[in-house]
């Protein structure tokens, strides 16, 4: 037991220090237990730090290996090469201020011929000082620049020979490896620094360097100090190796070496491991800090006030995106969309993202938060819950809809009393900023040709071709955008109004646009596929001359945009009703002129006469001739504003009209007697 317990204590030394010794070497990495030769005032710390002074004025310091080093293979042959590094630091009890420094010393007796005198570092005493009988080899850290002596400064690192006079100093520093810049270093500053130093026995060369020790000190590729000096005649062939300090009467320094290497007559010293270098103890006097004991309560109160904060920012932040979900709505989630979302992507609905307003909404450009995605989000109030539910179950089934002349709808979200419809982006916006817009762009024949056959083509779909039928109810320029290519996109189905095939559509509050709606929707209220056929024909004219359907600036004849149209015909001189700004463009004029009367044809007040969205497919594309008019029985009086009233007659004197689209029920409320969404749809 008693041989088990000595091998544990020999394994843990070994793991507290590293020690090799074969004549020629050894490596302390911390002084715990280590075999060291003190006199004077050094000794260890607990934690196995070499402390050459502490805070006796005035006394001396030294440590040597205990045995003797051969620097020669023989009394008279050449001094070998030899290297060292060891890390140090130098804390005074004044701050920037010191009296002594430290050395490293090659001496021939552990006994060194100093005493007390101020400013030779313990090593040697005016007696003795430069002296060549002493055979000292000293490296000196010097921190205070003595009178007497040729110091360089208060701040240096010399190489003393037989004498504190400096064979060679030089300010303490180190030169960066990345541009070669010079750093100073202070000695005093009380933090480790790592020390190198080297003779080459071969060239009599000497180089020290210097730098701050760090996670894995490099050492620095330009020296310190570099020069040359045959130490033959300085080093005996057996040497002592050690260190040496020294405090002053009135200030008191603690001088430390933290750990050492030394190698003769085999290569560089070995490298310290720095992770197992002792830690300095704390720099100055731990005192009860002013700001913990007054500033304590204060950050208590305010980490308090900030956590109520926090949670009342939380609260007002989860109700500012809170978002109305029933049970009923779990069923279309992947069209429901998070209101956060949309209001990230929209910059908060700033004024800046929108695209545009009307009375049934406003309408914001917006980039999704996670695919990136451009979207069009149209915010529309919703003062009712009544017939919610419905009108939820046709935006996600319309939101089911995919053709190349229909914007697709990719969603909602609903919210308090508002509901939000998110649609693709059109980067060209609609159609009527083209036609009427401040800086509207001119639009040729065969583009506006092309962008009404790819509304009937989108219309023709709606009608007969999706697995229900679907009515519009809002077509207008307005609601016509443009995709890149100026293709026609169908969009705003925030009225649409779906039933089956082989039913009959309910009677519906009127919704629509004023100019666009058909006569019977007034009588009835029943929106149709008929109705969106009227309000096509409407469209048409709008787009061929280039002006809306009701135009209160116009002369009291030509208010009414397919009255005029229909004068012109019955004139025989159709063409003149086409847009001035086509005037100078080549057109074909037997396209422009078989549109005008698909155009007056469409907006027949008589339901029975107007064509199917198949049929006018087939006139636009020639492929069926458009029937004469005159055959048909179009008159001024089958045609025109419902109830063959003019526009006055609906119209008060003393009310305005929008500049652009008006919609029915903000501005004709008093016509239908009706609001936006109110009840049924």
């Amino acid at each position: 037991m008693a041989f088990l317990n000595l091998l544990v204590l020999v394994l843990q030394l070994l793991a507290a220090f590293v020690l090799q010794v074969g004549g020629a070497g050894f490596t302390y990495n911390g002084f715990r237990s280590a075999n060291l030769s003190l006199d004077g005032i050094a000794g260890f710390t607990s934690n196995g730090l070499l402390m050459l002074t502490n805070q006796t004025k005035q006394d001396t310091g030294h440590a040597f290996y205990p045995d003797p080093i051969d620097f020669r293979n023989s009394p008279d042959g050449e001094v070998l090469s030899f290297s060292t590094t060891f890390v140090f630091a130098i804390r005074p009890d004044v701050t920037n201020f010191s009296a002594e420094g430290l050395a490293f010393v090659i001496s021939p007796t552990k006994v060194l011929p100093g005493g007390r005198s101020l400013g030779f570092l313990g090593i040697f005493d005016p007696k003795t000082n430069g002296s060549l009988t002493n055979h000292i080899f000293a490296l000196e850290f010097d921190t205070f620049q003595t009178p007497i002596f040729p110091d360089l400064n208060d701040n240096h690192v010399g190489v003393d020979i037989c004498s504190i006079n400096s064979f060679q100093q030089k300010s303490a520093g180190y030169y960066d490896d990345e541009d070669g810049k010079f750093i100073d270093l202070t000695l005093i500053g009380g933090e480790p620094i790592q020390a190198w130093m080297d003779y080459d026995g071969a060239r009599k060369q000497i180089t020290v360097t210097i730098a701050p020790l760090k996670s894995a000190t490099k050492k620095p590729r330009i020296p310190l100090l570099n020069f040359t000096y045959d130490l033959s005649p300085v080093l005996k062939q057996s040497m002592y190796v050690g260190f040496s300090s020294s405090t002053a009467p009135i200030f008191f320094t603690n001088h430390y070496v933290l750990g050492w290497s030394f190698k003769v007559d085999g290569g560089m010293a070995e490298d310290l491991d720095i992770s197992q270098l002792p830690k300095l103890p704390r720099l100055g006097i731990k005192k009860v800090s002013y700001f913990l004991i007054a500033g304590l309560p204060l950050i208590c109160l305010l980490s308090i006030v900030l956590v109520i904060a926090g949670v009342i920012y939380h609260i007002r932040r989860k109700r500012k995106f809170a978002e109305v979900l029933e049970d009923w709505e779990v069923a279309y989630g992947p069209h429901r969309f998070k209101y956060k979302d949309l209001y990230i992507a929209t910059k908060g609905f700033r004024d800046t993202e929108l695209l545009g307003a009307g009375g049934f909404g406003s309408v914001y450009r917006g980039v999704l938060p996670t695919t990136r995605r451009q979207i069009a989000v149209k915010r529309i109030s919703h003062e009712s819950r009544q017939g919610m539910r419905e009108f939820v179950a046709e935006i996600v089934s319309i939101g089911r809809m995919s053709h190349r002349n229909l914007v697709s709808l990719l969603g909602y979200c609903r919210r308090k009393g508002e509901l939000l419809l998110v649609y693709e982006y059109m980067p060209n916006g609609s159609l009527d900023r083209f036609l009427y817009g401040t800086k509207k762009s001119f639009l040729n024949w065969d583009q506006r040709f092309r962008i009404i056959k790819g509304v009937a083509s989108g219309l023709f779909y709606l009608h007969e071709e999706w697995e229900q039928v679907v009515v519009h109810r809002d077509i207008k320029a307005s609601n016509v955008l443009l995709d890149g290519d100026l293709n026609a996109r169908l969009g705003d189905f925030g009225l649409a109004k779906l039933y089956d095939r082989g039913t009959d559509p309910q009677t519906t509050h009127v919704v629509g646009t004023v100019g666009y709606l058909a006569p019977e929707h007034y009588r009835t209220g029943r929106a149709t596929t008929v109705t969106d056929v009227y309000a096509f024909g409407a469209f048409l004219l709008e787009v061929v001359c280039g002006r809306r359907p009701i135009d209160p600036q116009a002369n009291k004849e030509d208010i009414i945009l397919v009255d005029l149209v229909y004068s012109y015909w019955n004139d025989g001189r159709i063409l003149e009703a086409v847009d001035k700004d086509l005037a100078n463009d080549v057109i074909n004029k037997d396209e422009v002129e078989m549109v005008l009367k698909l155009g007056l044809l469409c907006s027949n007040s008589d339901p029975m006469a107007r064509p199917t969205m198949q049929k006018v497919m087939l006139y636009l594309d020639g492929s069926m001739p458009l029937p004469e008019l005159s055959t048909l029985g179009v008159s001024v009086g089958a045609i025109g504003f419902p109830y063959g009233k003019s526009f006055q007659d609906v119209s008060t004197s003393n009310h305005s009209y929008p500049s652009s689209s008006g919609d029915l029920y903000s501005q004709f409320s008093h016509v239908t007697g009706g609001s936006f969404l109110s009840g049924g749809r």
